[in-house]
This record gives structure tokens, sequence and C-alpha cells, in this order.
């Protein structure tokens, strides 16, 4: 078919995942000569940005990938296309077939406004000679069992070096304990702060007794050399991180210790533990006049095939379970642990302050940390800084209560009288 007779979809992809997914867009477009697609590679530093002015200029894609906190965001500004009838027509994409955490990242106020594309959460990277060596037998699966070897590593380790690596500078670890509470992180039909409930109040504990037994160091990342090199040289036995460590370790790790590291899910507070349903969703922008090629191209990069091809070239973790089965994933030891963990991963909430209210949390907890805030003083104030950053969502709240109406609702229409208004606001 002639250039200029085939339908161009816009697709816009964050940082390395543009240019990896250009090579399977070949195939793509082999399979449909009657769709060119036309991919963006945006930095993830401008990628916000450059997303909400296109939104400003009615210059959106016609899809595109985005970050799950963001999800919310786009859905209040009416910009994203429902998909739940095309995902019950397709053939392709199984809802049954997905984690169910990361699944419901994308849905919003019972609206589905994505597919899920990677999922990225955290659990345990450790050293199995220094923990056999310190006398540690099983893995933790508890918080008490984790103390326990904690305590165990840092007797045998001697007080230059640690149990556990949990990096000041990253909100992940302390908001996966707060999601393994049965307390929400947020109340009020998530309008106001809930970190001063039991829940959030036994995360922070369990947190900050790791730094105040001497367990963990009081460093962020930038304080060490790399954490690669520190934990081969045994800095640290505990890393909490994401599955890009797996190659990371694997490349980086000397020849003798390339069997002397594993994965192994977070221990929760009564057994395995939730973790985070992060990671970036494909997403239809509501304008897109090239909705059916769109959606033949969202079907494709969901495919257990494509995606495990996608996991080759980048690492990252495919949501869908069929995937896992592909013997390069089943057979791989090291991502079992993140299959394991997937089963558990829970959303944050959907709300758009999202982001601004999980730095106000790590800055919370490195003033517990390095400055010797009272936990509970500084649990009150985090819970007054996220009140005042959800003023606005109470507010619409409370209109649409009064008026009976739809403001800002998800999923709704917004003319360009909408959007004034809301920006007003």
């Amino acid at each position: 078919m002639p250039r200029d007779e085939r339908t161009v979809v816009r697709f816009w992809a964050m940082g390395r995942e543009a240019e990896v997914v250009s090579e399977l867009v070949r195939e793509f477009e082999r399979e449909h000569p009657d769709i060119r697609v036309q991919i963006q590679q945006i930095p993830w530093t401008s990628a916000h940005e450059k997303l909400l002015t296109a939104f400003a200029a009615d210059a959106l894609p016609d899809i595109c990938q985005l970050g799950n906190t963001w999800v919310p965001e786009f859905a209040v500004l009416g910009a994203l296309e429902p998909l739940q009838s095309r995902v019950d027509a397709s053939e392709v994409i199984d809802e049954s077939d997905y984690f169910p955490g990361i699944w419901h990242t994308n849905v919003i106020d019972d609206t589905l406004l994505g597919v899920p594309w990677y999922v990225d959460t955290r659990l345990i990277f450790y050293r199995k000679d220094i923990l056999a060596a310190a006398g540690v037998d099983t893995l933790p699966r508890t918080w008490q069992e984790w103390e326990a070897a904690m305590v165990a590593v840092k007797a045998h380790v001697g007080p230059d070096r640690y149990a556990v690596m949990l990096p000041l500078n990253e909100f992940e670890q302390l908001l996966s304990f707060g999601l393994q509470q049965d307390d929400p992180l947020l109340r009020d039909d998530e309008s106001r702060g809930n970190f001063s409930s039991p829940g959030f109040t036994r995360a922070l504990a369990f947190y900050t007794n790791m730094f105040e037994q001497g367990w963990a160091p009081r460093m962020s990342e930038t304080q060490i050399s790399n954490v690669w090199d520190e934990f081969g040289r045994g800095f640290f036995s505990f890393y909490v991180s994401g599955p890009w460590n797996i190659r990371e370790f694997r490349n980086r790790m000397p020849a003798e210790l390339q069997d002397q590291w594993g994965t192994a899910p977070l221990p929760g507070p009564d057994g395995p533990g939730a973790g985070i349903a992060g990671g970036t969703s494909l997403v239809m922008f509501r304008d897109s006049p090239n909705k059916e090629a769109s959606w033949k191209l969202m079907e494709f990069l969901s495919r257990p095939e494509i995606q495990q091809r996608f996991h080759a070239m980048i690492g990252n973790l495919p949501p869908r379970r069929s995937t896992w089965e592909f013997p390069q994933l089943r057979e791989d030891p090291y991502a079992q642990a993140f299959r394991d963990q997937l089963e558990r991963v829970k959303p944050t909430p959907k709300v758009l302050e999202w982001e601004r209210i999980v730095q106000e949390m790590r800055l919370m907890s490195e003033r517990v940390v390095r400055g010797g805030m009272a936990q509970q003083q500084a649990l009150r104030e985090l819970d007054a800084r996220v009140d005042a950053l959800l003023e606005k969502r109470r507010w619409v709240r409370e209109r649409e209560v009064d008026e009976g109406s739809a403001i800002g609702l998800p999923g709704r229409p917004q003319s360009s009288t909408d959007r004034g208004a809301a920006d007003a606001r």
C-alpha cells in the first residue's frame, strides 16, 4: 500500500522503552501493511510536562505509555478513552490473565482506562553466603523473622557493615510496608491523609527500627560508591530494590559471587507481604482519530509472546501470568521471586496528587531517621500536609454532592469551558 494511504498511529513512549519497542513495531507493521506507527521518544524527565502541554494544545498522540500513577490525573482531565468494551470483545487481552493489583491501577471510578504494559515492584535481594555464615537457614517470611535474620547478620558482619540497605532518597521501601497494612493510606473517599492510622504507624515503626538498631545505614544511594559494588563486598546483605537489578547484578557481580546472591518476596507483618503495583500502561486518548488502528497496536503489544520478547530485550516484568510460563522466565530463579510478589501487589491511592504525597512521605521518614523527629509528631504533620494537598479534591467532591453534578469525574468528556474551569481551580 502506498505510504500516503496508510493510517498513521502516533505513539509516544518514554526513555529506553521507546528505543526497544521500535523493533517490535516493525513486526506489527508487517502484519498490518495498512498501518504505519510513528514513535516519538519522550525523556522521562520531561514526559509529564510534555503530556500536559499537549493536552492543553489538543495535540496528544493516539496512544501513549503512561505511568500508572499518572492515570488518575489524565482521567480527571477527561483525556483517556474508556477501554472495557474493547477488552470485552478482544481475543488477545484477557483480564483474568493479568495480576489483579496491576490491572486495577487502570480502573478509575469503575472505568477501565488503560492496559498494563509492564509492572514494577520491590522485593529483597540477598547474599546467600553471608546469611549462611550468620546462621540464617531459611529466608524470612514475616517481619519478626526478618528482624531475627538482621540481628544475626549484623552480629556476624560487625560494626562497619550492615544487614540491610534502605536508601533514604527512595520512598518505595516504606510505601511497600505501608501497603502491607489493613488501614488505607488515605481516608474519607481519598480526600484526607491517613498516615496516623495504626497500620501506617506500625509500618513506620518497623522501618525506622532498622536504622535505630544499626541494621541499616542512615544513607542514600548517592552517599556510597555504587550499590552493586557495595553489595558485592558485603557492605549490606539485604537490599530492597526492583527488577532492573537482576540484570545489573548479573553483569556487575564478580564471577566468584554469581551463585551467592538471590531474590525473595517481601516479608509482611504476618507472612508474605504486599508490594507496590508500579509500572506503565498503554492508554488511548479520547480525541484520537485512529482508534481502531491504535487498538490493534495495543493488542499486539499485549500478546504474551511479544511481552516475553520485550522482557528479554529490556528486563521489564510482564503483567500477564501466561507470559511467565515461557521458559526464559519460568526457569529464571531470580525472576521467580518477582512472579510470586506480583500476585500480592497493591495499587496506590488513585488521586492526581499522589506523587506529591509520596514525596512528602519520604521527607517525613527522613526527618525521623536522620533528624530524630518523634514518629507521632511526624505522622501528624504528614497528615496535615496531605490534607492541604487534597483540599481541591474535597472541594470538587463537595460540589458534586451539593449540585448533583459530575464535575471532574473520570471518563467524562470535557469541553474547553470545562478545562478552563478546572484550570482556574
